[in-house]
């Protein structure tokens, strides 16, 4: 049994709720990173799609700058503004501003906290168990299935190491 509060009630049906129902968690890695979030999706019982409140404070990125090879996300700003750091390219995001990260797009994307006041927005995207994801900065290849990292200088041929001859 899930041990985490839900909108499901007694006869097994996920309720509407409030967000303010719903637990606030807090990450950081070092000075750079962090944010506080809000599960959404996960409080009423999604599966497949992702939806996530966030706070990034001032000063602070949400995330180390990626892209997505299988699933889509998407942002819509709700109030403040923050620095969409996507590809080589920066662009302000306000209230009401929205962007769309498709699949594929080899363009990594984060976002940076530029002002003195917190920005909350909404992130959406969906939860594909077999995901994998680049990352620009460090190289990395992450693959969701297997929970692990690589990095992308690893890279090898398909039959490197592979004797191709038949034996005599």
């Amino acid at each position: 049994m899930n041990d985490k509060p839900t909108s499901i009630n007694a006869e097994g049906i996920f309720e509407p709720f409030s967000s303010e129902d719903v637990p606030v968690e807090e990450w950081s890695q070092g000075t750079r990173f962090g944010s506080k979030y809000q599960y959404l999706s996960g409080y009423g019982g999604s599966t497949h799609v992702g939806v996530q409140l966030e706070e990034l404070a001032p000063g602070m990125e949400s995330s180390l700058n990626h892209y997505h090879m299988l699933e889509e996300e998407q942002t819509f700003v709700l109030e403040g503004e923050m620095t969409l750091k996507l590809g080589d390219k920066t662009y302000v995001m306000k209230a009401g501003h929205h962007v769309c990260f498709p699949a594929g797009q080899k363009a990594g994307h984060s976002f940076y906290n530029h002002s003195n006041a917190p920005c909350r927005f909404l992130m959406i995207g969906e939860k594909n168990p077999n995901e994998v994801l680049f990352y620009p900065e460090n190289k990395r290849v992450g693959v969701r299935l297997l929970g692990e990292g690589y990095k992308r200088s690893s890279q090898i041929d398909y039959w490197e190491g592979v004797d191709t001859n038949k034996p005599d």
